[in-house]
């Protein structure tokens, strides 16, 4: 009887361990998959973490190939103290070569005064370099470096057909910081602010990608690599994210002056004007196709030997404070005013002596008048 209970007793534990065996080799067989299939499906979320976006990757195609083609300008001026001695003192700012030749494009603050202007490339190189030509209406230079070997240089974009909005890429050397890029958007178009020595900059690029000391001089491209801007000015001391550019239009206009052997005598707007149209404009009782409404008028200006009427009562419109009562200039050369910086932009192309013709609506009526362009007063 003892006999019987042990054999019963072994062949349960056999049974009990082959059942647990079974249970324990179908339960692998069927986790192995859904393991696999958890792993799979982590697999791309890391791969695409480890990736950049056609944003970035615009950012840094841009960088490399422009980075290289713009230089670091160093300025020194020899002046005398208070003992009459010569002291020298140096300025840093920045430059973009255009061409093989060694054409370099820079601000002419950048290298005002100076009695000796030094450029480093991007690989360290160094050259003494040319002044060739300057515009300081515009705040423009040209000084060319005798290169030993050929390198990048920047393509030149248009910057009449910029948008409010497009990105842009400013790179420069800020507080002497080599090859520095900032990304911001144009904020504004046909800004007028003042530069140097109480200058007058008319029909500025103003955008939000961080300028500061240094970057003068340096290019302003947008997404495809093309120069449309110089960077020159900030508001303020440092960066608050208001940061002004020459359009690079200008500097091509003084380029075929150069290159035709002709003296840059530029002429300067004379007028400041505010752009209105649509519901504005016919609160104002102006046509709503609009355009620019004249606000003030200098004295001893094109403008003014011309006619053109400026504003001559205030009102108030909104939390807006606008001169009326004087033209409204609707199209020059017969194109119809599309936005703020159109007379800057046209009188920039220009040359003293040459006419250009304006339309204006005054008292109800169009009226044609020739603007013949005179040398600006301060230049004399």
């Amino acid at each position: 009887m003892r006999h019987r209970v042990l054999v019963w007793s072994f062949l349960f534990n056999v049974a009990l361990f082959w059942l647990t065996a079974r249970a324990h080799w179908s339960l692998r067989e069927l986790s192995a998959p859904v393991f696999r299939r958890a792993l799979q499906w982590s697999e791309p979320t890391s791969v695409r973490s480890a990736g950049l976006t056609p944003e970035e990757q615009n950012n840094i195609d841009i960088y490399r190939a422009a980075q290289p083609a713009t230089v670091y300008i160093t300025s020194t001026t020899v002046k005398r103290d208070f003992f009459y001695q010569p002291v020298a003192s140096q300025s840093l700012g920045s430059g973009f070569l255009i061409n093989d030749e060694g054409f370099i494009l820079t601000n002419a603050h950048v290298i005002s005064g100076s009695s000796k202007i030094q450029v480093t490339l991007s690989d360290q190189s160094q050259y003494y370099a040319t002044l060739l030509d300057t515009d300081r209406s515009d705040d423009l230079a040209i000084i060319k470096i005798r290169l030993k070997k050929k390198g990048p240089s920047l393509r030149l974009g248009d910057s009449d057909r910029i948008q409010v909005g497009q990105k842009v890429l400013a790179i420069g050397n800020p507080f002497g910081l080599e090859g520095t890029l900032t990304v911001g958007v144009i904020s504004s178009i046909g800004r007028a602010i003042d530069g140097e020595n109480e200058q007058r900059l008319e029909g500025m690029i103003q955008t939000d990608a961080a300028i500061n000391g240094g970057n003068s001089g340096g290019p302003l491209l947008d997404s495809n690599g093309n120069v449309i801007g110089i960077n020159t000015a900030i508001l303020g001391r440092t960066n608050i994210g208001i940061g002004f550019a020459l359009p690079i239009n200008r500097a091509k206009a003084l380029l075929d002056d150069y290159r035709a052997g002709r003296v840059t005598e530029r002429p300067k707007v004379g007028i400041t004007t505010e752009y209105v149209a649509g519901d504005l404009a016919e609160a104002l009782n102006l046509p709503r196709r609009g355009g620019l409404l004249v606000q003030t008028l200098f004295r001893g200006t094109s403008e003014e030997a011309a006619g053109i009427r400026p504003a001559n009562q205030m009102v108030v419109i909104g939390n807006m404070e606008l001169g009326v009562g004087g033209d409204l200039i609707v199209a020059i050369d017969g194109k119809a005013i599309d936005r703020e910086d159109a007379l800057v932009r046209a009188i920039s192309q220009k040359r003293v002596g040459d006419t250009i013709s304006l339309t204006v609506y005054r008292n109800g009526a169009a009226l044609n008048i020739p603007l013949k362009l005179l040398r600006p007063p301060e230049a004399g």
